[in-house]
């Protein structure tokens, strides 16, 4: 699932301060992987123009996976295009809840700027400045989806 926001549309909506100061009303808790997505954008939008202002957030390709097992998100490049695409996973934001599953949207943006301004990119001292600018970590907290403690508990009680 991919769905892009041109840089107005997401200027329009709801800062991240807005949607932390309410994060226990009803309807600001992303509920569907649309919802997560749009408040990703959000939240990125607003980090981009704060932080980095010459990046086009917008360019952007965002995703929900349903597949991953263990990371939170992760950032891809396809150097032929220069394509950049965040991927979360659903299970770790049910598991997280926004305020700390942001901080993966966060540092998925970090490895985003990262592939348009180097080319590249890594946990190195580029990385490790913003880490230390938006207190997040150096790698995003592992979580283990419904499956793999499925299995795990299923093989517990038999044993």
């Amino acid at each position: 699932m991919t769905r892009q926001q041109t840089l107005p549309e997401i200027a329009d909506q709801r800062t991240l301060t807005d949607s932390i100061d309410d994060c226990d009303a009803a309807d600001s808790v992303p509920k569907t992987q649309a919802a997560l997505l749009d408040r990703a954008q959000t939240h990125a939008a607003d980090v981009a123009a704060e932080h980095f202002p010459e990046f086009p957030v917008e360019s952007i390709d965002w995703e929900v996976s349903e597949r991953t097992q263990r990371q939170a998100g992760v950032t891809e490049y396809d150097p032929d295009t220069e394509a950049v695409t965040i991927r979360f996973t659903w299970d770790a934001y049910q598991e997280f809840g926004w305020i700390q599953f942001s901080k993966t949207v966060w540092h998925e943006l970090v490895h985003a700027w990262q592939y348009w301004q180097f080319k590249e990119a890594d946990h190195g001292e580029t990385f490790a400045h913003w880490m230390d600018s938006f207190n997040i970590d150096q790698h995003c907290e592992r979580f283990t989806s419904r499956l793999i403690a499925t299995t795990i508990s299923l093989i517990t009680n038999t044993v």
